[in-house]
């Protein structure tokens, strides 16, 4: 296991734990706001966190390749109220289909020609 999916599976584990030592250690008292907006906060925050790393990193690097426009197209029928099969097909085949076509580019000798004009 790598050392990114041991950290989230420890973050997971500690969200948890946040979450359900709240009931139990106040028993019926409610938590204080500050307390109860930070563990509503936590979840999406881990999973935008999520999403970023494995989207944009690469060998402790970020970069922008073909994920990174998967994400963007799953963004665009989000916002077009696609249903969420159409979003995840879309953010699928994007990355699909620039993977395929830079396979293709440097099969063919392509993207070192491309890089010589850049």
């Amino acid at each position: 296991m790598s050392t990114a999916w041991t950290l989230i599976g420890a973050l997971a584990v500690i969200n948890f734990t946040i979450k359900a030592a709240g009931p139990v250690i106040a028993g019926r008292r409610e938590l204080p706001d500050l307390a109860q907006r930070f563990i509503t906060a936590s979840v999406p925050a881990l999973v935008a966190g999520l999403i970023v790393t494995g989207t944009f990193a690469s060998d402790g690097k970020l970069v922008l390749d073909e994920r990174a426009a998967g994400i963007g197209a799953a963004a665009l029928a989000l916002v077009l109220r696609a249903p969420l099969l159409v979003v995840l097909v879309a953010a699928a085949g994007t990355t699909a289909l620039l993977r395929a076509a830079r396979a293709s580019c440097t099969a063919h000798g392509l993207s070192e020609r491309l890089r010589a004009l850049v």
